[in-house]
C-alpha cells in the first residue's frame, strides 16, 4: 500500500499559519528571523525549529492524528471558529475538527460533526463556499441512483443516531451543540449529479451560490443553487480534474488532465481558450490570489513548480495569439515535490513540501522590466508597486548622450544654415564635433568662393582629402604628378638649409581641404597665425610657420607665448623662450652638438606640436615619420604636412593609412580624409556605434544632400530615427524645422500630400488635379477657375462623378456657398465687400462630422448649430457641434478670422 501524499494548506485567515496532512494533520506557525539572528542547523533542532528558508522558519503547534484514511482537507474561511477544517474520508465522510479541542470546548458546537452520504464511496473533493461560510460540497464518487454532489449546511439541526441507517423515522430535533455526543447530519441542503462521478469542484467567488464540477471525466458543469434542475452551462472535455477558478476573473477556469491544463471562459465554454502541456502527469494547480493571471502547475516526480503568468489568453471570438509568459521556480534541488500552496495574502509567496516531508517557505521575485522614458527618467514595476526615477536636472558636463543631444536639438543644433560653423558652438564640450562642422564651414565657403567645384552630376559633393589626392575628382580620373620645388629654411643670414617640397593643383586643393591656403595669397598664413596666437595656440602658430618654412616668424611665437604666459601667470609652458632659443641655433649639420641637444630636449617637452617642430629639424631622412606620427597633432595639419613634404607615392600610402584608422575608429577628424563619401559613411558608422550620436551623424550627412551617397540605407536610417527620436521628446517644432532645412537642401525629399479629400467612387483626391497647375488651358468647363462670384468644380476631377451635397443649400461640394456672390459692390461696399470675399473663401470650404459624416459648406453648418444642437439632416440626431474638440462656436465671424 502506497503512503498518503503530502499536501499543504496556508490558513485563509492567519497569515503565519499552515498545516500538511498526509496520514495526519500538522499545525506550524511560520515566524522570520529577525536582523542579525543566526539559525544553524544545530541550534534549530534544539529549539525545536524548522528551517523553511534563509529568513524564515517553522515551529510545529500541534497535531491532529484521530481522523483516519483522510482523502481531502479544506479549511473553514472564517477566522471563527478558529482551526476549524473539513476532512473528506474515503468512505465518503465528511469530518468538522480541529486541533487541541473537543467537543465540550467548542463554543459552536461543529468539532466533531460529521456530514454522512446514503451510500459509503470515496469523498474526491471539498470546498468551501467564500462568502456564505455555513454551506460545504463535497465530491463523491458516483452510486448508482444517488447524488455525487452534496451541499451540507453546518449548521443543520437534523441529527441521526446512526449514519448507516437512512431511515427519518429515527431521526429527531436537537440543537447544535448541546454535547451528546458526535453529531451525524444525513440531509444534505442541496443534491446535485445522479449517477454520476464528481472528481473536482469549486466556488464561484463573484457569483453567489454558483459552483463548478469536474464530473465523469468528460464534462465540466456549472450548477446555480437556485436552480438545480439542470447545470447553467457544460462543456465536454476530459480534463475535469483540479477545477480552479481565478480569484481575480470569475470567468477563467483552469483544469486539468494528465499531463494537460486546460484554461477556460466560461462566456465561451464550447472549447478551452488555451492549452498548456507538460512532460509529465500533473498533481496540482492553483492560481495565485495575489497576482492577476498567475498560474501555478507542479508535476509528479518533477523538482519545479511551473508558473504561467497569463497576459491575455484569446478571450472571445479574437483572432490573435494568446500571451502568456512561462517560468520554472526550483527551490528544493532535485527532490521532487508532493504539492504546493500559495499565500492567501503576501504577494508570489507559496509554500513547497515535497514527497519526504521536507518544506520550503519561497517567495518569486517579478521579473522587472524597466522601461526608459525620452525624458531621461526611468519607471519599472515590481509586484504591484510601480516605481519612478528622474535624473537630476543639474547634469551638465558628464551628462548622457541622450541628455546631450536634446539639449543641442533644444538650441537648434545642425539648422544653422547661413554660418554652418555655429553649429559647433552648440557643442564647446567635444573637440571632435567643432571639428567637424568647422571643416563643413570651410568647404562651403571654398565653394561659394568658387576655389572649388563639384564634379559629376547632382548637387555640390563633400570630397575629403583622400578622394582630391587621388584624382577621383579630377574630370580625367588621373593620379596627380607633383613638381618638386626647393624651399629655403633660414634662420639667419649665413644660415640656410634648402628644403624639398612638392606642389600640384590636387595637392592645393587638399591644403584649401585643411585649411592651408597659404600659396595664392599673401596675408593668409600671417593671418591664420594671428588668429591662433589670439586664441592662445602659440605652439601650434609656431609649429605651422616653421612647417611653411618661416622659422624667423616661429621664434617670435614662442616670445610672443613666452611672454603671455609670464604677464598671465598661467599654467601654460614657459620654456618657450628656451625653445626659441634653441630654434634659433639651427643648422643642417648632421653630426653637430645642436641636434645632440635637440634629440634629447625633443624627449622632454610635453606639447606635442614643440616635439613636432624639433623632430622636423632634426630629421635625418625625408620620411618625417616622428612628425606624420604625432597623434596630438590636429589631423589637417597632419595631412597638410604631408601634402607639402611626402613625394606621391608616399604621400597615397600614408593617406590610406590614416584613412583606415580614423575609420576604424570613428574619429570625426577623419571626415577631412573621407569627406562625405561611402568612406565617411563608414566612419560615421563606427562614431554611432561607439557613442550613440546618432544626431551628429544625421545632420552631417543631410549636408550631403542631394547626392548618391545620401540615399544609403544607414543614412537614411539615421534620418528616420533622429525625427523619431524629436517626436519621443516631443520637439514638433524642432522636428519640423529639421524637415524643412532637409527639404531646402534636397526638395527631392518633399513629403508626399498626405491628408486629402477622396472621392467616394474612385478614391482620388478631388483636389489634386487643382493643386497641380494654376493654369486653365486644356482643362474641361466645369474645371477651370475663374473669379470668386463663379461655381467652381462640383464633380470628381478623376471619375467625374458628382461630388457630395451640403446638407443644408444642396449645392455639390466645391461650388461657392451663396454669400454675397451675385453683384459687385459699389464703392461706398467696398470695404464690407472686401470682408465678405474673404470670409466667403473659407464659407466655401466643405466640413463634414466625424460621426455621423454628414455636413456642407463651413458658413452653413455654422449658421445651422448657432440655433441648433442636432444634425440637419432629416432623421439623423447625431449632436455633431458638441462633439467637437475645438469647443463651441461663438459666432461665424469669430470663427472665421481664427
Amino acid at each position: 500500500m502506497s503512503a498518503a501524499r503530502l499536501d499543504v494548506l496556508w490558513s485563509p485567515s492567519h497569515i503565519n499559519q499552515f498545516l500538511t496532512f498526509g496520514t495526519e494533520i500538522s499545525l506550524y506557525k511560520a515566524d522570520r528571523i529577525t536582523h542579525g539572528q543566526v539559525v544553524t542547523g544545530s541550534k534549530a533542532l534544539a529549539q525545536g525549529l524548522i528551517r523553511l528558508s534563509d529568513d524564515t522558519t517553522a515551529t510545529l503547534l500541534s497535531t491532529n492524528t484521530d481522523i483516519q484514511y483522510m482523502k481531502c482537507v479544506a479549511w473553514y474561511p472564517k477566522k471563527e471558529p478558529e482551526f476549524l477544517l473539513a476532512v473528506g474520508q474515503a468512505n465518503g465522510r465528511v469530518v468538522l475538527t480541529s486541533f487541541g479541542q473537543d467537543g465540550a470546548h467548542d463554543q459552536y458546537g461543529l468539532i466533531g460533526k460529521e456530514f454522512v452520504p446514503r451510500h459509503a464511496r470515496q469523498c474526491n473533493s471539498l470546498a468551501w463556499h467564500p462568502n456564505e461560510s455555513n454551506m460545504l460540497a463535497a465530491g463523491l464518487d458516483k452510486y448508482r441512483s444517488d447524488s455525487s454532489v452534496l451541499v451540507w449546511d453546518i449548521n443543520a439541526k437534523y441529527i441521526a443516531d446512526s449514519a448507516n441507517s437512512p431511515d427519518k423515522s429515527r431521526i429527531h430535533r436537537d440543537s447544535v451543540g448541546s454535547g451528546e455526543g458526535p453529531s451525524m447530519v444525513s440531509k444534505p441542503l442541496v443534491e446535485l449529479g445522479a449517477s454520476e462521478t464528481a472528481l473536482s469542484l469549486a466556488w464561484f467567488t463573484h457569483e453567489s451560490k454558483t459552483l463548478l464540477v469536474g464530473m465523469n471525466n468528460k464534462f465540466l458543469k456549472i450548477f446555480d443553487l437556485r436552480d438545480v434542475s439542470r447545470p447553467v452551462n457544460v462543456a465536454l472535455t476530459k480534463a475535469v480534474y483540479g477545477v480552479a477558478i481565478d480569484p481575480h476573473v470569475d470567468t477563467r477556469i483552469a483544469s486539468y488532465v494528465e499531463g494537460q491544463v486546460s484554461i477556460w471562459d466560461t462566456r465561451v465554454f464550447e472549447k478551452p481558450v488555451l492549452t498548456l502541456t507538460e512532460q509529465r502527469h500533473i498533481a496540482k494547480i492553483a492560481w495565485s490570489p495575489t497576482r492577476y493571471g498567475l498560474l501555478g502547475i507542479s508535476c509528479k516526480d518533477s523538482p519545479v513548480v511551473k508558473l504561467y503568468d497569463i497576459q491575455h489568453s484569446g478571450v472571445g471570438g479574437d483572432d490573435y495569439e494568446p500571451a502568456i509568459i512561462e517560468r520554472s521556480v526550483q527551490a528544493c534541488g532535485e527532490e521532487s515535490l508532493s504539492s504546493f500552496a500559495w499565500h492567501p495574502t503576501h504577494e508570489n509567496r507559496m509554500m513547497i513540501i515535497t514527497t519526504k516531508g521536507n518544506m520550503t517557505d519561497l517567495t518569486v521575485f517579478e521579473r522587472i522590466s524597466l522601461s526608459w522614458s525620452p525624458h531621461s527618467s526611468i519607471t519599472w514595476a515590481c509586484g504591484k508597486r510601480l516605481h519612478h526615477m528622474t535624473a537630476h536636472p543639474t547634469c551638465t558636463a558628464e551628462d548622457d548622450i541622450s541628455i546631450k543631444m536634446k539639449r543641442r536639438a533644444r538650441n537648434g543644433y545642425g539648422l544653422q544654415t547661413d554660418q554652418i560653423s555655429r553649429n559647433a558652438d552648440m557643442a564647446p564640450e567635444d573637440s571632435d564635433i567643432r571639428t567637424l562642422w568647422h571643416w563643413l564651414d570651410l568647404v562651403r565657403g571654398l565653394r561659394d568662393e568658387g576655389k572649388i567645384r563639384t564634379v559629376g552630376k547632382g548637387g555640390f559633393k563633400y570630397h575629403g582629402v583622400k578622394s582630391v589626392i587621388k584624382g577621383e575628382t579630377n574630370m580625367a580620373g588621373v593620379c596627380m604628378k607633383s613638381d618638386l620645388h626647393y624651399g629655403t629654411l633660414a634662420a639667419g643670414v649665413d644660415k640656410r638649409t634648402i628644403v624639398h617640397t612638392y606642389r600640384s593643383e590636387d595637392r592645393s586643393r587638399a591644403l584649401q581641404l585643411c585649411g592651408w591656403n597659404f600659396e595664392k595669397e599673401f596675408r593668409a598664413l600671417e593671418d591664420h597665425l594671428e588668429r591662433l596666437e589670439g586664441e592662445g595656440e602659440y605652439e601650434r602658430a609656431a609649429a605651422i610657420a616653421l612647417f611653411n618654412l618661416k622659422i624667423r616668424r616661429a621664434i617670435q611665437t614662442l616670445n610672443k607665448g613666452a611672454t603671455s604666459a609670464a604677464h598671465s601667470e598661467d599654467a601654460g609652458d614657459l620654456n618657450l623662450n628656451v625653445v626659441a632659443m634653441a630654434l634659433s641655433g639651427y643648422t643642417d649639420e648632421k653630426n653637430t652638438l645642436w641636434r645632440e641637444m635637440c634629440g634629447s630636449l625633443r624627449t622632454q617637452l610635453g606639447h606635442p606640436y614643440l616635439r613636432a617642430m624639433f623632430a622636423f629639424l632634426t630629421e635625418e631622412a625625408e620620411g618625417f615619420q616622428d612628425v606624420l606620427n604625432e597623434s596630438g597633432l590636429f589631423i589637417q595639419d597632419r595631412v597638410a604636412f604631408a601634402c607639402t613634404f611626402l613625394p606621391d607615392g608616399r604621400l597615397v600610402e600614408y593617406l590610406d593609412e590614416l584613412t583606415c584608422e580614423m575609420v576604424k575608429k570613428g574619429n570625426l577628424e577623419g571626415i577631412l580624409l573621407t569627406g562625405l563619401t561611402k568612406d565617411g559613411i563608414d566612419l560615421l558608422e563606427n562614431y554611432v556605434n561607439s557613442t550613440a550620436d546618432v544626431q551628429t551623424a544625421c545632420l552631417a550627412m543631410v549636408q550631403a544632400c542631394p547626392s548618391d551617397v545620401s540615399k544609403d540605407t544607414r543614412v537614411q536610417q539615421w534620418i528616420e530615427s533622429y525625427r523619431s527620436l524629436l517626436d519621443s521628446w516631443r520637439f514638433w517644432h524642432q522636428r519640423a524645422q529639421f524637415d524643412v532645412h532637409r527639404n531646402l537642401i534636397d526638395p527631392a525629399v518633399k513629403p508626399p500630400q498626405q491628408v486629402f479629400v477622396s472621392c467616394n467612387f474612385c478614391g482620388k483626391s478631388v483636389s489634386s488635379n487643382m493643386l497641380a497647375s494654376g493654369r486653365a488651358r486644356g482643362r474641361p468647363m466645369g474645371m477651370r477657375y475663374g473669379s470668386p462670384q463663379k461655381s467652381k468644380i462640383s464633380s470628381c476631377p478623376g471619375c467625374r462623378k458628382p461630388l457630395p451635397r451640403c446638407a443644408l443649400c444642396l449645392m455639390n461640394m466645391g461650388t461657392a456657398s451663396g454669400t454675397n456672390h451675385a453683384a459687385k459692390p459699389n464703392k461706398e461696399e467696398k470695404q464690407d465687400y472686401s470682408k465678405e470675399a474673404k470670409q466667403n473663401k473659407f464659407g466655401s470650404w466643405f466640413t463634414w462630422c466625424q460621426t455621423c459624416e454628414h455636413g456642407g459648406h463651413a458658413d452653413h453648418m455654422m449658421e445651422w448649430f448657432r440655433d441648433h444642437t442636432e444634425c440637419p439632416v432629416t432623421a439623423c440626431h447625431c449632436k455633431c457641434m458638441s462633439l467637437d474638440s475645438v469647443g463651441t462656436v461663438t459666432s461665424a465671424e469669430e470663427t472665421i478670422v481664427k
